[in-house]
């Protein structure tokens, strides 16, 4: 087990792997939580809103241009507009793991894991670009 003791957190202290796996459990844990808080509220406030508004079923509407972008979900959620702050759920619960792949890479270069930060690394990568460039 590779740790230099409870005490010490100073700039150059390794976190065990107990330690790892406890912070990581806990940023999943808060992650999942938040999301599904924000939106659920997001919900309750779409509901309060537009629920005993009746369905047109008979056209499709898709979704508005400013929740397809996270500046414009973050604009509206800000505004307090119910379908922005569930778009932000999503994001929030979509954005945990990519967190946790994230802190994964801090944690192993504070461990001087060399092999599990080029994993990571390319993990972390991989998500990235999925997420945010790939191609098409």
């Amino acid at each position: 087990m590779r740790t230099t003791g409870e005490g010490s957190r100073g700039a150059g202290a390794r976190w065990s792997d107990e330690q790892v796996d406890r912070f990581l459990g806990n940023l999943l844990r808060a992650g999942v939580l938040l999301a599904a808080a924000v939106g659920a509220a997001g919900g309750a406030l779409y509901l309060a809103r537009y629920g005993l508004r009746p369905v047109d079923y008979g056209q499709f509407h898709g979704e508005p241009s400013d929740l397809r972008t996270v500046r414009g979900i973050v604009g509206g959620a800000l505004a307090l507009r119910s379908a922005s702050i569930v778009q932000l759920g999503l994001l929030l619960l979509i954005g945990t793991p990519v967190a946790r792949v994230a802190s994964s890479l801090v944690a192993f270069v504070l461990q001087r894991d060399r092999v599990y930060v080029m994993i990571t690394a390319v993990v972390l990568a991989l998500l990235l670009f999925s997420l945010v460039g790939g191609p098409g």
